[in-house]
């Protein structure tokens, strides 16, 4: 089956170099990020299932076309899961996708991003050729490391045939608490706690969605005495596992009542802005939701897209219109420099040199 489905590719690849673009898709549950782009679907949803799973090596290869909650169910009854915690956005959302989204939940700060957890690919680019990159163990990864390069790159540089994986044991113990605070006090807390050995795996700010109004939600993730210790050492009010494990999902699938009436045709704008942890608040109008120890901040707001990016320039960071109508999406993601834009260029070229893949999700003519 995978024979049949890879060389149906390479026909539509080769087929599609003097014609009309291929558009590489999964379950479409993440059509909404980046910018609008055109093209015939490649749908890779025929190509999946797990090739290779070695719980006691914590590796697992997978085809792309393999639904996340397949894979997360698989790795489930062993105990152990994708600690980088990969937003789905949908229930089609493929492993594939993943990888090529880059997204990563509430525990990235603490476990790591989806870059990260990529050991290897094996990837079909431009002219039809299957290439194989990395391995199923991080010393493999020698010279450029093209496996890491492929997360977040949008389906511009080729089509994911299969992906092998870091995972990681489930925690032994986790507890959720939340403390009122405001967000300036949250931010100070939040790199405060980042410099003691604390078993800190997600904070959350939010005035949103909580009776009590402006609180900082934290998740400690690990062996049963460090999170007890932690629990008493932090204080706050303890959050019952079932509306901990609410919680933590609809601020990672976006359901939370922060993201409600957020990124329509008729709404603000949703942006998200990655700044340094220690940047101070954002004068900035509209509602915010602080995540990753401070580093990561969701922005609703109606504001001009230029005095949002110049706030988070000015910060330090960059900023990304995640949802949004798609005349603004043009210019989802913030302008690159010349020297990086023609390292971005340079990669299209040597991935995709007769320019099958729909170009320009990233940035126009990419």
């Amino acid at each position: 089956m995978s024979q049949v489905f890879e060389q149906q590719c390479r026909e539509r690849i080769l087929a599609a170099a003097a014609g009309a673009p291929l558009l590489l898709r999964g379950g479409g549950s993440k059509d909404f990020y980046g910018r609008p782009v055109q093209g015939d679907i490649v749908d890779t949803r025929s190509h999946r299932g797990v090739v290779a799973y070695e719980p006691t090596e914590l590796v697992v290869t997978v085809k792309a076309g393999t639904p996340l909650a397949e894979l997360e169910a698989v790795l489930a009854e062993k105990g152990q899961y994708l600690a980088f915690e990969p937003p789905h956005f949908g229930p089609d959302a493929t492993v594939g996708g993943m990888v090529a989204a880059g997204l990563s939940g509430p525990r990235r700060a603490q476990a790591g991003a989806v870059r990260d957890f990529v050991l290897g690919v094996r990837l079909m680019d431009g002219q039809g050729q299957v290439l194989n990159f990395g391995g199923q163990v991080m010393k493999n990864v020698a010279g450029y490391d093209v496996p890491r390069l492929l997360a977040g790159s949008l389906g511009q540089l080729g089509l994911l045939l299969e992906v092998s994986l870091k995972v990681l044991p489930r925690p032994v113990a986790e507890a959720t608490i939340r403390l009122e605070t405001s967000q300036a006090k949250a931010l100070a807390l939040m790199n405060q706690w980042g410099g003691k050995p604390l078993p800190i795996s997600a904070t959350v700010w939010s005035d949103a969605g909580h009776p009590d109004g402006e609180a900082i939600t934290v998740r400690l993730s690990g062996a049963r005495a460090a999170v007890a210790a932690a629990q008493a050492a932090l204080g706050g009010t303890l959050v019952e596992a079932g509306i901990a494990s609410a919680f933590w999902a609809g601020v990672r699938e976006q359901t939370h009542p922060f993201f409600a009436g957020a990124g329509g045709a008729n709404e603000p704008a949703l942006w998200r802005l990655a700044v340094p942890s220690t940047a101070p608040q954002l004068d900035l109008p509209g509602r915010t939701l602080v995540e990753w120890g401070g580093a990561q901040r969701w922005l609703v707001s109606d504001a001009e897209p230029r005095r949002i990016r110049e706030t988070a320039e000015k910060a330090g960071g960059h900023a990304t219109l995640f949802r949004g109508p798609a005349a603004a999406r043009d210019q989802a993601f913030h302008p690159l420099a010349s020297p990086l834009l023609d390292i971005h260029r340079r990669l299209k070229a040597t991935f995709d040199p007769r320019g099958v893949f729909a170009a320009g999700r990233l940035y126009e003519g990419l």
